[in-house]
């Protein structure tokens, strides 16, 4: 119960302010009043939330006890690469398949405008690296190791739960979404490294603003 009430608190409230499967969305533009904001309201609030949690209400000794070390480079070294392939995989089959069917092309990202919007913009890649990774592999695949005779369980179910975060994205975004929460969690479970898997996530969003240049 724990987990899905914390699904719903941390996740579902940001996925209702964008257009749902099918809707028309091509551009998500880039604000940098909205991401500073979102970063300080929300993600920063959840993201204490959910650690005050998994320490047990203790504090945050749990976060303390994940403080990067060097072979957190290991998974962030095959984390970011794999993102990556998964995500131009994606958009070279959007190519493949005629304008106006089922599966509408995923909206373009807006790159930002200045320094200052790239900072944020990092900022704010970093932020949502970590609060996802903490909640989906961190969390979720611990709980779901406790119930499930073997990780394929959790690792599908924590994936599903994922892709469902990214509605907005329309179906292609669900399914990279999907890839890159199975491929994410078996990182984890073969590392278990937070902070590996959480900058390799950040660093590709941060490849998706910066590809908007460029497309």
């Amino acid at each position: 119960m724990e987990m899905l009430l914390l699904y719903f608190v941390l996740f579902f409230p940001g996925v209702s302010a964008f257009p749902m499967i099918g809707a028309s969305m091509e551009v998500i533009t880039f604000s940098l009043v909205r991401e500073l904001g979102r970063t300080i309201t929300y993600t920063i609030p959840s993201f204490a939330l959910l650690w005050y949690i998994i320490s047990d209400k203790k504090g945050f000794e749990a976060l303390v006890e994940q403080k990067p070390v060097l072979r957190d480079f290991i998974p962030f070294a095959a984390g970011l690469p794999g993102l990556a392939i998964i995500g131009i995989g994606i958009s070279f089959l959007v190519t493949l398949l005629p304008a106006g069917g089922m599966l509408t092309p995923p909206p373009k990202i807006d790159s930002p405008a200045d320094m200052a919007g790239y900072t944020v913009m990092v900022i704010t890649c970093l932020g949502t690296g970590y609060l996802e990774e903490s909640f989906f592999r961190f969390y979720l695949l611990s709980k779901f190791e406790d119930h499930f005779p073997h990780p394929l369980f959790g690792i599908i179910l924590s994936s599903i739960m994922f892709s469902a975060c990214h509605m907005y994205e329309g179906p292609w975004g669900i399914i990279n979404s999907t890839l890159a929460g199975i491929f994410l969690s078996i990182l984890f479970i073969k590392y278990r490294s937070l902070n590996g898997i959480a900058w390799a996530h950040a660093a590709y969003n941060i490849l998706v603003y910066v590809s908007g240049n460029f497309i």
